[in-house]
C-alpha cells in the first residue's frame, strides 16, 4: 500500500472519528447551551423567516451589513430621522430576526416617535398599533425566550395604551376595547363564569375536523353559513376568522348587549331593511339544534385568531385568569401584565445571571404596575355602539391579587443586590395605603379596616422593629395619609376633591347609592376646610399659580365643577350621564340649575354626533330642569347686586383716598 493510500485511510478515520464524537457530545453541548443561554431560542430553526435564506447565502457579510445598518440607525435617530430608520431597521429583522433589540427599537420608533409626529388620533394610532403588532406577533415569534422583549411590551402596552400620558390615549383605550370586544365578546361579571369563558377558548379543538368530531351538528352549520354568505356576496368565501368574529359581534351586540343599539332601534331597522347577513345569523342562533356548533365554532375561531393573529396562548389567559383574578381583555392592562408574566414564566430561565438581575425585577415591577392599574380601573363598560369611550371603574377584586404578587416578588429578590426586594416594600406600602384611602371615600370602611389592620401586622407593630405607624383608627389614618400626600403633592387636592365628588355622582347618584354620595361630600368639604384652615400650604407651583387655597372654592363650586366634568366628559357614556342627570335632583336639588346653561352647548355639540341623537332628542335625554327661568332671574339679580356692592366699595376707597 502506497504512502498515499496510507494518508487518505487515515484521514478517512479521523473524519469518521470526529463525527462520531460530535454525534455523542451532540446531546450535551444543546443541553449546555441552552442552560447557558447561547441560543436565541429552544430551537434554531423555529419560526424562521424565509428571508433568512438570503442572509444565509450572504454568510460571513451579513454579519458586517446588519453592523452597518445598526449603527446607521442609530445615528439617523439621534439626528431625529425617524421615517428614515424604518427601512434600515426593517431590513435588519429580515437579515437577523433573532437580533432582539433591533425588535424594540423598531417597535419602539413607530410606536413612539414617528406617533406623535402625526395629525390625528386614528394616524397616531395606526402607528402605535403598528408598533406593538411588530413586536408581539414577528419579534417575539422568532425570539420567544428573550425577556427584554416582554418586558417592552409590556412597558408600552400599560404605558401608552393603558396609561395617560398621550393626548390621544382615550382613542387608544375606545380602539382596544373594540377590537377585543370583536374578538372575544362580552365577559361575565363574576370570577368563577369569568375562568369558565376564556378556559372554553383554551379547550377548543386545533382543527375544524376537530370541532365536527366532537360537536357533528358543526358541518352543517358551516355549510348553512357557507351557502348564506354566499348568496349575499358570490366572492365571500366563510372561514371561521377574525371577519367572521366581527360579524358575529355585530350581531350579538344589537340582539342582547347594546344599550345604544337598542334605544336607536337598530333590530327593527335591520329586520325593515331586509339585512340577509342579520337575518342569517337570527335563523341560525334560532335552531336548537345549533346550540352547542355555535358555542364550538365560535371557541375555536377565536383561539385560531388568538394564536395566529396575535402570537397569544389561550391556555396562558385562561391560567392568569383563575390565578390572579377577572381580567377584562378588553383592557390594556390586561394585556401589560400577561406579557410581562409570560416573560418571567417562559424567558427567564434565560436570564438567570447577576448581570440580568435588574432586567428580571423590571419585568416583575411591570406586573406589579399593570395589576395596581387594573384595581384602579379594572372593571369595564364599553358600549361597542357607543361614540364615547370606554367606562372604567375600580375592581377591588385585584388588591388582594397584588398582596399575593408583593409576597412573591419580595422573597424572589430578597438577596437581590441594591434595592431588590425593598423596592416591592415600598410599592405595597404605597398601594395599600391609597387603596385604604379609595375605599374609605368610597364607603367601603370593613374593607379599608381590613387593609390598615394588614398594613399594621406587616409594617406597624408586627413589623420590626415594631412601630406604632399604622395604630390609629381609619378616620384618623385616611386624615393623615391624604394630609401628608397634599403635603408632598400640594396639587393633587383640587383633582381629588373633584374626583371624590365624580365618583359619589357616579355611584351614589348613579347607581341610588345616597350613603356613597354622603362620604363622597363629607370628604370633599375635609379638604377644603384643611386647605382653607392651614397656613403650611402658602404654595406657589412652577407656573406661578398662586396659594393652593386659592384653588379650591368652596364645596358648593367644587361639586358643580365635578358635576359638569362628568356631564362634558366624553369617557362616560351618554346613557350612564342621562341616568344621572335624570336622578341628581334627590340629593342635589339645585345642581341641574346651576350647571344647565353652562353645560348646554358643549353638550349638544358633543350628542349632536352620538347615534343615540337620532333616536332620542337633546331635549329629552338632558331635559331643562324645573325653574331655570326663575333661577336665571335670581342669578341675574345676584349678580347686579354684587357689581352695586363692589362699585360702592370702590367709590368709598377713592373718597378715602382722596381725603388723605
Amino acid at each position: 500500500m502506497g504512502r498515499d493510500r496510507i494518508i487518505q485511510l487515515a484521514m478517512c478515520l479521523v473524519v469518521i472519528g470526529g463525527i462520531a464524537t460530535g454525534g455523542v457530545l451532540l446531546g450535551s453541548l444543546i443541553q449546555t447551551s441552552e442552560r447557558k443561554a447561547l441560543r436565541y431560542t429552544d430551537n434554531a430553526d423555529e419560526n424562521m423567516p424565509p428571508f433568512v435564506a438570503l442572509g444565509t447565502a450572504i454568510g460571513a457579510f451579513r454579519g458586517l451589513i446588519v453592523d452597518y445598518l445598526w449603527i446607521k440607525a442609530n445615528l439617523m435617530v439621534e439626528q431625529g430621522k425617524y421615517y428614515q430608520v424604518m427601512e434600515d431597521t426593517d431590513l435588519i429583522t429580515k437579515l437577523q430576526p433573532r437580533f432582539a433589540p433591533v425588535w424594540t427599537f423598531h417597535g419602539h420608533n413607530m410606536a413612539y416617535n414617528i406617533s406623535v409626529a402625526t395629525n390625528t388620533p386614528m394616524e397616531r394610532w395606526e402607528w402605535v398599533k403598528a408598533g406593538i403588532d411588530l413586536v408581539r406577533n414577528r419579534g417575539l415569534r422568532y425570539n420567544p425566550n428573550d425577556l427584554l422583549l416582554h418586558k417592552d411590551l409590556a412597558f408600552w402596552l400599560g404605558h401608552k395604551v393603558g396609561g395617560v400620558s398621550d393626548d390621544a390615549h382615550l382613542f387608544y383605550k375606545r380602539e382596544w376595547a373594540r377590537e377585543w370586544h370583536n374578538l372575544l365578546g362580552e365577559p361575565p361579571m363574576d370570577q368563577e363564569s369569568r375562568v369558565e369563558w376564556i378556559q372554553e377558548v383554551a379547550d377548543a379543538p386545533d382543527t375544524l375536523d376537530s370541532v365536527i368530531e366532537r360537536t357533528p351538528e358543526a358541518a352543517e352549520l358551516m355549510e348553512r353559513l357557507q351557502d348564506g354568505m354566499t348568496e349575499i356576496d358570490e366572492q365571500f368565501e366563510f372561514q371561521p376568522d377574525s371577519r367572521f368574529l366581527e360579524l358575529h359581534a355585530f350581531w350579538d351586540a344589537v340582539n342582547q348587549q347594546s344599550f345604544v343599539a337598542e334605544q336607536l332601534g337598530y333590530k327593527d331597522k335591520l329586520d325593515a331593511q331586509g339585512s340577509r347577513m342579520f337575518r342569517l345569523f337570527d335563523e341560525l342562533h334560532a335552531d336548537p339544534r345549533f346550540t352547542d356548533a355555535w358555542r364550538e365554532l365560535l371557541a375555536f375561531a377565536r383561539k385560531q385568531v388568538l394564536e395566529d393573529d396575535y402570537n397569544m396562548d389561550p391556555e396562558l389567559m385562561a391560567s392568569y385568569t383563575r390565578e390572579i383574578g377577572p381580567l377584562d381583555w378588553r383592557h390594556p392592562q390586561a394585556h401589560s401584565y400577561y406579557w410581562a408574566r409570560r416573560g418571567s414564566d417562559l424567558a427567564e430561565f434565560r436570564s438567570l445571571s447577576e448581570r440580568d438581575e435588574t432586567r428580571r425585577i423590571n419585568n416583575d415591577r411591570q406586573q406589579a404596575h399593570a395589576l395596581q392599574a387594573l384595581a384602579r380601573t379594572g372593571r369595564m363598560h364599553f358600549d361597542p355602539f357607543s361614540s364615547g369611550f370606554p367606562g372604567r371603574s375600580p375592581e377591588p377584586r385585584f388588591i388582594d391579587t397584588i398582596d399575593d404578587h408583593f409576597e412573591r416578588f419580595y422573597v424572589k429578590y430578597y438577596d437581590a443586590k441594591g434595592a431588590g426586594g425593598e423596592t416591592f416594600i415600598a410599592f405595597i406600602k404605597n398601594f395599600l395605603s391609597s387603596a385604604i384611602r379609595e375605599l374609605f371615600r368610597q364607603g367601603e370602611t370593613e374593607r379599608a379596616q381590613e387593609l390598615l389592620d394588614l398594613l399594621d401586622s406587616r409594617f406597624g407593630r408586627g413589623g420590626f422593629p415594631p412601630n406604632n405607624q399604622y395604630a390609629v383608627d381609619l378616620d384618623v389614618f385616611v386624615a393623615q395619609e391624604t394630609q401628608g400626600e397634599y403635603e408632598r403633592q400640594p396639587h393633587i387636592a383640587p383633582s381629588d376633591v373633584v374626583g371624590a365628588l365624580r365618583y359619589g355622582f357616579r355611584v351614589g347618584v348613579g347607581e341610588n347609592r345616597p350613603e356613597v354620595y354622603k362620604e363622597a361630600t363629607e370628604f370633599a368639604k375635609w379638604v377644603t376646610n384643611f386647605f382653607r384652615s392651614s397656613d403650611n400650604v402658602n404654595f406657589t407651583t412652577k407656573m406661578g399659580v398662586g396659594r393652593l387655597r386659592d384653588v379650591l372654592s368652596t364645596l358648593d363650586r367644587s361639586a358643580e365643577i365635578a358635576f359638569l366634568q362628568l356631564m362634558l366628559d366624553p369617557a362616560i357614556p351618554f346613557e350612564e350621564r342621562m341616568t344621572i342627570w335624570a336622578q341628581v335632583d334627590d340629593l342635589e336639588p339645585e345642581m341641574r340649575l346651576r350647571v344647565y346653561d353652562q353645560m348646554i352647548r358643549s353638550l349638544a355639540s358633543q350628542y349632536a354626533m352620538s347615534e343615540l341623537s337620532q333616536a332620542i332628542p337633546l331635549e329629552e335625554a338632558f331635559s331643562q330642569p324645573p325653574g331655570l327661568e326663575a333661577f336665571r332671574q335670581k342669578i341675574a339679580a345676584e349678580r347686579l347686586a354684587e357689581q352695586e356692592a363692589q362699585a360702592g366699595m370702590d367709590v368709598g376707597a377713592k373718597v378715602k383716598s382722596e381725603g388723605r
